[in-house]
């Protein structure tokens, strides 16, 4: 994602995005795959091609589940560096957490005591609590600081699919699945006050992934993936029940032909439903926002902030040519 920023945040230049399964067989083996290295390096490649076309004056590259858990992670940001001409730094999962959460706080309901965010991604999956009774009118990215509580669960739609399949999967393999969420879940941080603080009935979930984005194009249903439909869309929790039912009750083949699933997901969405199932159980919030942004924006949104450009004044910004950023 290539950007430029704007008044009050950054606008789009330009973006790839493409599924590559870095992580696929990490949980079994431990190492990233040569064909899974191969899928990703040549996405890299497009990307840096890219990057150079626009003439990109500040980068920020990362890695992240797949790399921290894999053993030749790092031989795969050498040969990332070497290859495709780019170097990536394998993150934190603290600085996971914190990324996702730059990247969506501009859906935060403005009135909301709380935000129980989470991001479900290939190998890992992150759950952020939000505290937001004292705010005292912050917004967009100052949120950011209101971060009561975090933690990065190794389970994703990857590694959570391979260990009980994700092409067949019938009721008691997806229950097979909440359940390890859930057993994962039980050592949440403050998992008993975020319990009390969303019975007081003001917190919201905000998910980013390609589960809920999924989840949100069948409950709109887009004959095709409309992101600007998609970004910013509430569902409440019966509808996400009724759309976590309607696609454990379809085939296989069924979700390939869905052109908010396709082939790409097709056998990892339902694992993103159990993820986001054990979630919802363990927290019951009455209303999700779904986010098509993520991780990507949050880069954008830190290193903008770094350099202070929302600082300056309109006429200063007007004489200052503006840098384009990548991340």
């Amino acid at each position: 994602m290539i950007a430029r920023p704007e008044q009050r945040g950054f606008r789009v230049v330009d973006a790839y995005s493409k599924i590559v399964r870095l992580g696929e067989g990490v949980g079994r083996h431990r190492r990233l795959s040569d064909d899974a290295i191969s899928r990703a390096i040549e996405a890299l490649q497009v990307c840096q091609q890219k990057i150079s076309e626009r003439g990109v004056q500040r980068a920020r590259l990362i890695a992240t589940e797949a790399c921290r858990a894999a053993e030749n992670g790092d031989e795969f940001i050498q040969r990332a560096k070497v290859e495709a001409g780019l170097e990536l730094e394998i993150v934190s999962q603290e600085t996971e957490a914190r990324l996702a959460v730059a990247g969506c706080v501009s859906l935060v309901d403005p009135e909301a005591d709380g935000v129980l965010l989470f991001d479900i991604g290939g190998g890992s999956s992150e759950i952020v609590w939000l505290d937001l009774r004292n705010r005292y009118g912050a917004r967009g990215f100052a949120l950011t600081r209101f971060v009561r509580t975090w933690t990065s669960v190794p389970l994703g739609v990857v590694n959570l699919a391979e260990r009980h399949g994700g092409v067949h999967v019938t009721p008691d393999v997806f229950e097979a699945m909440v359940g390890d969420v859930a057993e994962r879940l039980q050592n949440f941080p403050l998992g008993n006050e975020l319990s009390r603080a969303i019975e007081r009935g003001n917190v919201h979930m905000l998910g980013t992934s390609g589960t809920v984005t999924t989840l949100a194009g069948v409950h709109l249903g887009l004959k095709r993936y409309d992101r600007r439909r998609v970004d910013g869309a509430w569902m409440e929790q019966e509808d996400v029940s009724a759309m976590i039912n309607q696609l454990l009750n379809m085939s296989y083949q069924e979700r390939v032909d869905n052109p908010c699933i396709g082939e790409d997901r097709a056998d990892l969405v339902l694992a993103g439903c159990a993820i986001l199932e054990g979630i919802r159980r363990r927290w019951p919030c009455q209303r999700l926002r779904v986010a098509d942004r993520g991780l990507r924006e949050g880069i954008l949104m830190e290193m903008m902030a770094a350099d202070k450009v929302w600082s300056n004044s309109n006429q200063k910004r007007r004489r200052t040519p503006r840098k384009e950023y990548n991340r």
